[in-house]
């Protein structure tokens, strides 16, 4: 049974659908009043720039309440906005920075919807007397009769799916999260919103960190996060000193401009030690891997890892999906790809893929203990 959209109005259920003012979040709570559900809407204010009243046009992390509190009169329903701006600079923007010290790079993204968005929403639903919560999110939850577990799924629409900034929802937030837009393409939604008369139709989408419209990172580490860059050597494979590098935070795997080195052939980041200030460059063939761990692994339709496991693996948002064996290790999973995979990122999340159907997902860890070629040692 889907509960993409689903139970459909039985009994009049209330949901709070989490608005951000774009036009993915407007169709959620459309498609569900039309499928009988007693909804309202609900703003989550995480951040807002200083030059906010520009920067929110278009960017659906960066809510804009007041186009929220439009759609909302519009249809009919309450609107209601949840500061969390403190909880989201303590669980994303802190966590972020303190990656980043550490010399990892990671998935702001994932972090919200575990700490922030989707705990946050629910702890309002039951304020508010909400059964469910409901977002804009392309994906597809399902329960599965036979193993008694939610299962989270791709979109209809592969080119939107997102499921892989998913992985980290629990059986308890999956039971009671709906996704309408799961079995619709982006036409689609922008067809229902032109037919009830949205303003924000058309409007374009931002692939930028909310918090960081401009998208440079260290920039952002140094002005807001207080990130001291801490300058160091650039190594070749062979621990040469090549020159020097601005700081860690700078630099992330699989980078090849911004190195400030004149030198034949390209030359990649292929690693970066945050405690010994080195970041060191190869080849591009230096940058593929075909083993690595994971950690913090969220399994979500098996209650356990008890043995090797086949599926398909992504190791950033749009990925190409790689077959591989997971196998349980202490703290965590170890990966053995099919096929070397290219700039496997420590700090980034994992997702594996039966099918169309998430196994789950884990942060990758420290690469060094499988050597330069991404081997085990």
């Amino acid at each position: 049974m889907s509960n993409s959209m689903v139970r459909e109005g039985a009994s009049k259920k209330r949901v709070l659908t989490g608005m951000s003012g774009g036009v993915d979040s407007s169709v959620t709570a459309a498609l569900l009043l039309q499928a009988g559900f007693d909804v309202a809407g609900a703003t989550l204010k995480l951040f807002e720039p200083a030059d906010a009243a520009e920067d929110a046009e278009g960017r659906p992390c960066t809510s804009n309440a007041e186009d929220a509190r439009a759609v909302c009169a519009r249809l009919g329903i309450a609107h209601h906005v949840l500061d969390f701006q403190d909880t989201f600079r303590a669980n994303v923007m802190e966590r972020f920075a303190q990656s980043y010290r550490r010399g990892l790079t990671p998935n702001p993204c994932v972090d919200c919807n575990r700490s922030v968005k989707f705990p946050m929403l629910l702890r309002a639903a039951d304020e508010l007397g909400c059964d469910f919560i409901a977002t804009g999110h392309y994906a597809r939850i399902e329960f599965d009769e036979q193993s008694g577990r939610y299962l989270l799924r791709r979109a209809a629409d592969r080119n939107k799916d997102q499921s892989y900034v998913l992985y980290t929802l629990t059986q308890e937030m999956l039971s009671r999260t709906l996704l309408p837009l799961g079995a619709y393409t982006k036409p689609q939604v922008r067809q229902e919103a032109e037919s009830r008369g949205f303003q924000n139709a058309q409007r374009p989408e931002s692939q930028d960190i909310c918090f960081i419209p401009e998208g440079d990172y260290g920039a952002f580490l140094e002005a807001e996060m207080g990130v001291s860059p801490q300058p160091g050597d650039i190594l070749d494979m062979e621990g040469n000193v090549l020159g020097r590098h601005r700081g860690v935070i700078h630099h992330t795997i699989g980078q090849r401009r911004g190195l400030g080195l004149a030198l034949p052939g390209k030359r990649y980041v292929v690693d970066k030690n945050a405690v010994q200030k080195t970041v060191t460059i190869g080849e591009e063939r230096a940058l593929y891997r075909n083993v690595f761990r994971v950690q913090d692994l969220n399994l979500i339709s098996i209650r356990d890892l008890t043995g090797p496991v086949a599926a398909a693996v992504m190791t950033r948002y749009r990925d190409r999906e790689t077959p591989c064996v997971l196998e349980p290790i202490e703290g965590g999973a170890l990966v053995r790809l099919a096929e070397p995979k290219r700039a496997v990122t420590p700090g980034q999340s994992a997702v594996f893929y039966i099918g169309d159907t998430v196994l789950g997902g884990g942060i990758i860890g420290d690469l060094d203990e499988f050597g330069k070629n991404g081997q085990e040692k």
